[in-house]
């Protein structure tokens, strides 16, 4: 079975904006955090946006292709990740195995989308 990723249709889009105003909300409850910004709620429990979240899971999938650990993927993939995975460092690009990679590219994310 091909491993793909759905666009951003309207639905999808519609439905990550309820889910981010759910995130948002459940975050101000957290003691110490309701008079935080969104992104620095995120950034002190250690959490991306859903949008990074995907992104994150798309670059993973696609560093799994190009090393051989499964045969095919969605060419709407490609579409959404190359301009991200351009931008990846070497060192995370080049990572030895998928569990280095994970952990690189979660700090490379940190600085390539808001």
């Amino acid at each position: 079975m091909p491993i793909t990723t759905k666009g951003y249709g309207v639905e999808c889009i519609e439905g990550i904006e309820v889910l981010e105003h759910v995130q948002r909300m459940a975050m101000k409850l957290v003691k110490g955090l309701k008079n935080k910004s969104y992104e620095e709620r995120l950034k002190e429990l250690g959490l991306f946006s859903l949008e990074k979240w995907r992104l994150w899971g798309d670059l993973i999938i696609l560093y799994n292709y190009l090393k051989g650990g499964c045969s095919e993927v969605g060419v709407g993939l490609f579409s959404q990740v190359v301009k991200h995975w351009n931008r990846l460092p070497r060192e995370v690009v080049e990572s030895p195995s998928l569990e280095e990679f994970k952990k690189r590219v979660d700090v490379a994310l940190e600085d390539m989308v808001e």
